[in-house]
């Protein structure tokens, strides 16, 4: 195995200690993963690729001998399995989950376990499907005298969201919210951003597919995220997105504004 590819073995008392590599796939499109986590799992042994979400391409150029497995129809005992027996056997594992793993991918429970068992692992970061929106809209988050905030949340529904979390309360604040897995509570999320605060007329988006082939934008207003989602029968796999960013007058930014000084830029009296 190549020892460019980003510390894969670790020498400790004089062996060679095979780690799992937790990777974000990025948010759809197959070459926005990253060129280290591209690497990890064009190297590794066994692959476990959220199925559901994952672009099957990136699989294209793993090795002829690597285990593949679909997490989308296993448990988390089951991937841990997985992740065992190949430490048992000296294979370099990649969990290959969608977006960035640290958002809403459970990997702390399975970290916790590989802890548990002494298996060693890291994790490489991917583009996350918020980005992707983005990116699709044409959109910076943090328009200056608009919002300089990003809410990142959901919809609680078989997982619980904390009191403190609930969308009114985000809603309060009037910032910039990107809402994901809530494609089947529009109706209630709409309600609840109106009751928390955001004017009926404010503007928001909803992003099918950010980044993949099939990828959909649709612009709306709070009040009608739900009929405009209906209308065009996106059910999941979708992000929306609300506040003022979508379509406001806002300042110049101070950045390169040339009354602005910083420690590469002087100002200039001209």
């Amino acid at each position: 195995m190549e020892s460019d590819i980003i510390d894969i073995l670790i020498l400790e008392k004089g062996l060679y200690i095979i780690m799992v590599h937790f990777v974000g796939a990025g948010s759809g499109a197959d070459d926005l993963i990253t060129v280290r986590g591209k690497k990890l799992v064009d190297s590794a042994d066994v692959v476990i690729y959220a199925g559901s979400l994952v672009n099957p391409q990136l699989l294209e150029d793993c090795k002829e001998s690597c285990e593949i497995y679909n997490s989308a129809s296993m448990t988390l005992e089951e991937v841990i399995d997985v992740m065992q027996m190949a430490e048992k056997d000296n294979k370099m594992t990649v969990r290959l989950h969608t977006g960035d793993p640290c958002l809403y991918g459970a990997i702390r429970e399975q970290m916790d376990i590989l802890d548990s068992k002494n298996i060693k692992y890291d994790y490489c970061p991917g583009v996350s499907s918020f980005c992707g929106a983005a990116a699709a809209l044409n959109l910076e988050y943090t328009l200056p005298d608009v919002s300089q905030s990003v809410i990142i949340t959901r919809m609680e529904g078989r997982t619980a969201v904390p009191e403190m979390e609930s969308i009114e309360k985000w809603a309060a604040h009037q910032s910039t919210m990107v809402i994901f897995l809530s494609m089947g509570l529009l109706e209630e999320l709409q309600s609840r951003l109106i009751k928390g605060g955001y004017k009926k007329d404010t503007p928001a988006a909803i992003v099918y597919k950010a980044t993949w082939p099939d990828e959909k934008t649709f612009r709306c207003t709070v009040s009608t995220i739900n009929k405009t989602a209906r209308e065009n029968n996106i059910t999941k796999t979708a992000l929306v997105i609300v506040g003022d960013v979508l379509d406001s007058v806002y300042s110049r930014s101070k950045l390169y504004n040339p009354a602005f000084e910083t420690e590469y830029r002087k100002f200039k009296n001209e």
